[in-house]
């Protein structure tokens, strides 16, 4: 059996996988806020922990894969978008406009990351469904001594967390500062996170031993990993921008309650996305969300391979450049695979997922497939990675004597350029241009992609 090798950001260490647990892998992301659509770097959490699960699959067949992934629907966040619709002139009550707004923004999430060709996880928690487990918790940490009610509140006291700060490393002025902590004045310590929270009657609550109210985002990974996977379970992950505070605080109430060797044995963290080298934000006009890219004709598949072009602890830059290569590597691999029955993954594939999700080593690895005429395996081991499965092949259609004839005209500009024919050389090049067919030469090799209207009668004079 292949071992796994992954980069423990809580430990800031790589440690080989070792299940906890006889008969499963158990593994927790936290998932969408669902009050709008999925922007692009709320996609990749999702994609390359989507990898994982594969892997996970692959190497632990007689085991049953745990992979939860959370939704959370109860958030002022949600909030404020009904508040808005009803102040537009929206008749219905707020709590209406809550649950149309929840169902609505879920399936949009669900029919995004599907598009993307994400496996639905083992199970899906919504935080609404899990209410009772966290007053149980909250109210377990009371009893301890590590969480206190003040003016209609409970407050997690950090104090009672000696290690609280490890997994982000940060000081406390920094994390006073990176949290951007409400001074409130019940507060025994400005780091002190809520647990529980009062809600007006226009505001969804659940009655509780402090009175109506509804939880803090931090409680509820807590309640619903515990919940599903136990007190103790392998892995844990999300974007970096949750280690600190929600991770840190994640960790801070769960092992005050359930022990210092409770919670995830290993935490894995993807990096940031930015757009064409800058931070993605509206106010630079390159916000977009995935549903964006979709309706603009950006195949699903196209957006999974550019997240997979960089290792997912490294900052990934989504650029135009990135998607034409995707396309024009995916639109060859299908054509060259069309009726091909995919064989078992390839070894290199498998050992470069293997080596803490070495996705980049891994698409290296299927051009070398490609190189080597092994079709089958090309196609068995692209789909460990969530490529050229069935479902994505409409978009890719090029008819296989379209695709031959393109790469019989570039064999043929290499054979007229090393026998100096330039006319006939340039004649190819001017083919090319006039129907649509983008060459990009490079180091590595030649790739093609088709623009919009392509037109293979302009190919025909130079055949």
């Amino acid at each position: 059996m292949t071992e796994i090798t992954l980069y423990n950001t809580a430990k800031r260490r790589d440690e080989t996988l070792k299940p906890l647990k006889d008969g499963e892998v158990s593994l927790y992301l936290c998932g969408p806020t669902v009050y709008d659509r999925a922007h692009l770097g709320n996609a990749r959490p999702a994609v390359v922990f989507d990898v994982l699960y594969r892997l996970l699959q692959h190497t632990y067949p007689d085991r049953q894969i745990k992979y939860v992934r959370n939704i959370t629907d109860v958030d002022d966040k949600i909030n404020e978008t009904a508040r808005a619709r009803k102040a537009a002139g929206d008749p219905r009550s707020v709590e209406d406009l809550i649950a149309e707004r929840t169902e609505e923004t879920v399936g949009w999430y669900r029919e995004d990351m599907a598009a993307l060709g994400n496996l639905s996880p083992w199970q899906e928690p919504r935080a609404t469904a899990y209410i009772p487990q966290m007053v149980e918790m909250i109210e377990a940490l009371i009893a301890k001594g590590a969480a206190y009610e003040a003016e209609g509140h409970v407050l997690f006291n950090v104090d009672a967390y000696e290690h609280y700060g490890q997994l982000s490393g940060r000081s406390t002025d920094d994390m006073i500062a990176g949290a951007r902590v409400e001074v409130a004045p019940y507060k025994k310590n400005p780091m002190d996170f809520v647990l529980w929270k009062p809600s007006d009657a226009e505001t969804p609550g659940w009655e509780s031993p402090w009175g109506r109210g509804r939880p803090g985002w931090h409680i509820e990974c807590s309640a619903m990993s515990k919940a599903l996977l136990g007190e103790r379970f392998d892995i844990h992950g999300g974007g970096i921008d949750l280690q600190f505070p929600h991770h840190e605080n994640e960790i801070a109430q769960s092992k005050c309650l359930c022990g210092e060797d409770s919670f995830a044995n290993i935490w894995m963290h993807n990096e940031m996305l930015q757009v064409e080298g800058k931070k993605m934000s509206k106010s630079l006009g390159n916000f977009f969300t995935v549903r964006d890219l979709l309706d603009k004709g950006v195949p699903g598949e196209v957006i999974r391979y550019v997240f997979l072009m960089t290792h997912y602890a490294k900052p990934m830059d989504w650029t135009e450049e990135k998607a034409r290569q995707a396309e024009a590597a995916l639109r060859k691999w299908g054509a060259l695979t069309e009726g091909i029955e995919p064989s078992a993954t390839a070894a290199s594939v498998e050992d470069a997922l293997a080596d803490d999700l070495n996705t980049p080593a891994a698409l290296s690895a299927l051009h070398a497939l490609a190189s080597a005429g092994d079709l089958a395996g090309l196609k068995g081991s692209a789909r460990m990675l969530g490529l050229l499965a069935d479902e994505f092949g409409q978009w890719r259609e090029v008819d296989i004597d379209t695709s031959s004839q393109i790469e019989a005209l570039l064999a043929a500009r290499i054979d007229a350029r090393e026998a100096k024919d330039f006319v006939r050389a340039d004649a190819i090049r001017d083919a090319f241009v006039a129907a649509g067919v983008e060459v990009k030469d490079s180091a590595e090799g030649t790739t093609w992609s088709l623009k919009a209207g392509f037109d293979p009668s302009k190919l025909e004079d130079v055949l």
